[in-house]
Order: C-alpha cells, then structure tokens, then sequence
C-alpha cells in the first residue's frame, strides 16, 4: 500500500483540491487517501501506474476487494472515490480516457422487510380489543379509534399516511371497501374484510361528537386527526400488551406483514402490487422471498425425490 509519505503526487494534489475547493473536512479527506491508497498499491503489484490503468485494472481492483470479503457498500465507496480522482485527471488534462467511464459500483442487496407472524398479528388485534373493555367516554374513543386503525392497516396494507389522514368522505361509498388516494394522487379500492367492517362501525357508534369533522380519524392534533407518530407510538403500547418487543411493531411492519401473509397463502404479486399502492412491479417484488419459501415448501411436500429423503 502507498504511505502518506510516498503518496502518488497527482492524489496528494486532488486531496488538496476536495480540501480548497470544497471545503472537505479532515476525516472525509483521509478516507479518501486510504481508498486511493489501497487502489493504488493494488495497481504498484502490478506494475501499472494510475495514469495508464485501464477499466479491466479497476475492476479486477474491485474484484480482489469482492474476495476479501468486502461489503458491497465498502466497495462501492472505494470505486467512487477511483471515479472522483479520475475525473480530477481529466480535468486537469493529465489523462485523455477515464478508465471508470461507464463503471457501475456493486449493488447493495436490498434488505428484507420485517414481518411479524400471523399469530403475533392476531395477538396484536386482540390486545387492542382488550384494551375497550370497560373503558367509558374519551377513553373507550381512544381505545376503539386505535383497535380499528389496527384492523383497517392489517386489511388493506395501507401506507400510514394513507391510514391517518383518511378523509371522512370515503364512507359515502360501498361499506364493504374504501377509496384510497395514495402517492401522486392515484386512487385504488382496497376490501375491507368482516372484522375491520366491524371495528369501523363500533368506532363510528363513538364518534358521534366529532360528526362534523373532516377526517375519519379525528383528534386534537395540528392537523386535525391522528398523527403518524401518535399512531406508532400507541401501537408500541398494543405490542407491549400483546407481549410482542415494541421495537419489532410499527405502521410499516404491518403493512409488510399484509402482503406477506397474502403472498404466503396464494395471492397474485399483481394483485399484491395493486393493493399496495406501488406504482412499479418492482417494489413489490421484495416480497418475492415469501414466494421462494412457498415454492421450496411445495417441492419438498411433492416431489418424489424429496419425499424419499429421510
């Protein structure tokens, strides 16, 4: 590896560029020389200089990275520090071709969504249940608004801000679904099954004193109904009392939790993707571990081969 004392002069200028022209700080400045650095020791074992390097040399650099067991996102930052210092050369007319031209950085795997399991969900349902009883006046309101914001999130899968700014409105059509207006102003219908009909009508029998209000899920807040972060933060206490880790449980898990559960018991991924509101296949489509799992299970129960394994 290149020492900061026999540091490449053309690196030690662009670090004094990222320092001058834009106000880098000092440790954004050294983990750019400690990139460079191993790049360009890589490239010194080879015999090839910084400025005659090619793009076949900087992938087999991040190639011998991959091997070292590397993160994808370590790597990724290793080659854009390689692209910065390259366009500094062109810039500075020290090389005619940009051996990173064109180059892409590894892609980072995209995480799993946390989902909880269908009997956790049905312990969360039956914990905010419980939580009506013998509640009376504002407290048997809150009790009741909360267990059917729970049950119209596990049914519909909707997005949090969908959730809490219902508007009051989508009750004027079929009780058996709701209207929602989602990202980019487009609207989709989304089912509600017996429960979530039910918690509705035993919230609607209470809320009669906030008849004249806008929203469906009304309160004293700013915006005039339930927010994001009141929302979230009293399912923790409905995770609590479920005996479910607070930090396992929010909006957005349980929105994860709706399209697996329907995945895992044979829902289409279109039908899934409608639902949910995305505009693109794709984002749908990191549901599709619960797919594989279903396809393993079916295999292992019904292929010959499979069953002759002891």
């Amino acid at each position: 590896m290149t020492s900061a004392a026999g540091r490449d002069d053309h690196v030690a200028d662009f670090l004094a560029m990222l320092s001058a022209e834009r106000g880098a700080a000092a440790n954004t400045i050294e983990a750019y020389a400690t990139d460079l650095d191993g790049y360009l020791g890589f490239l010194a074992d080879k015999g090839v200089g910084p400025q005659s390097a090619t793009s076949n040399d900087v992938q087999a650099y991040l190639g011998f990275l991959a091997n070292e067991g590397q993160a994808p996102t370590s790597r990724a930052r290793r080659l854009s520090a390689i692209k910065q210092f390259y366009r500094f050369l062109l810039a500075e007319n020290i090389i005619a071709l940009d051996p990173t031209s064109g180059l892409q950085g590894p892609k980072k795997r995209r995480a799993l969504p946390k989902v909880l399991s269908i009997a956790e969900v049905d312990r969360l349902l039956a914990a905010s249940q419980k939580m009506c009883d013998g509640q009376e006046g504002h407290a048997l309101f809150r009790a009741l608004r909360l267990h059917c914001l729970l049950e119209l999130l596990y049914a519909t899968g909707m997005r949090v801000s969908e959730l809490v700014g219902l508007p009051r409105s989508v009750l004027r059509g079929d009780a058996r679904v709701l209207m929602i207006k989602g990202k980019g102003g487009r609207e989709r219908i989304v089912p509600l099954n017996a429960t979530a009909r039910d918690a509705l009508d035993a919230f609607l029998s209470v809320s009669g004193r906030f008849d004249n209000s806008e929203w469906l899920f009304p309160s004293k807040s700013a915006l005039g109904h339930v927010t994001r972060q009141g929302f979230a933060q009293d399912l923790k206490d409905v995770a609590l009392a479920a005996e479910i880790a607070p930090e396992r449980v929010s909006p957005h898990v349980l929105r994860h939790a709706f399209a697996s559960h329907l995945l895992d018991r044979g829902a289409d991924l279109r039908a899934v993707q409608q639902l949910l509101g995305h505009a693109d296949i794709s984002t749908t489509e990191i549901y599709t571990h619960v797919l594989q799992e279903r396809l393993k299970a079916f295999v292992n129960a019904h292929h010959p081969l499979a069953k002759n394994k002891t």
